[in-house]
């Protein structure tokens, strides 16, 4: 059974940084991308990136290239999203997915492809 687990989430300042972490399991990792992704209160969930485990190749929505940084570390079947420069419009619930044989452009702006989904993690900017 697979499962996406999401935690690093919480309360940060403006300007500040957060490292999220992805733990899957039961699955092959590197036959998988992980995506990240967000939704705010009254919002539509946004895709933010992607990675393809297989070969660390990472994609970004605009709206976070530049401040978002998407890393996996496979001996620990974990995708890790560094996030910069956070500002309370960041403030959300993320969400990892996993989807296989979808390139990471389709599984960012088309979430309906990813197969599997975490339960997210809260984070929180204050201004």
């Amino acid at each position: 059974e697979v499962h996406l687990v999401e935690s690093g989430g919480g309360l940060v300042q403006a300007e500040g940084s957060l490292r999220l972490s992805c733990g899957a399991s039961g699955f092959t990792f590197g036959d998988y991308a992980i995506g990240w992704s967000r939704q705010a209160p009254g919002k539509e969930r946004e895709g933010l990136g992607c990675i393809q485990t297989g070969n660390d190749t990472t994609y970004y929505a605009d709206s976070v290239k530049g401040r978002f940084t998407i890393s996996s570390d496979a001996a620990k079947n974990t995708v890790y999203l560094q996030m910069d420069r956070l500002t309370p419009e960041d403030t959300a619930l993320y969400y990892c997915s996993a989807a296989s044989s979808v390139l990471c452009p389709l599984i960012v702006h088309f979430p309906s492809t990813n197969d599997y989904w975490g339960q997210g993690t809260q984070v929180t900017v204050s201004s």
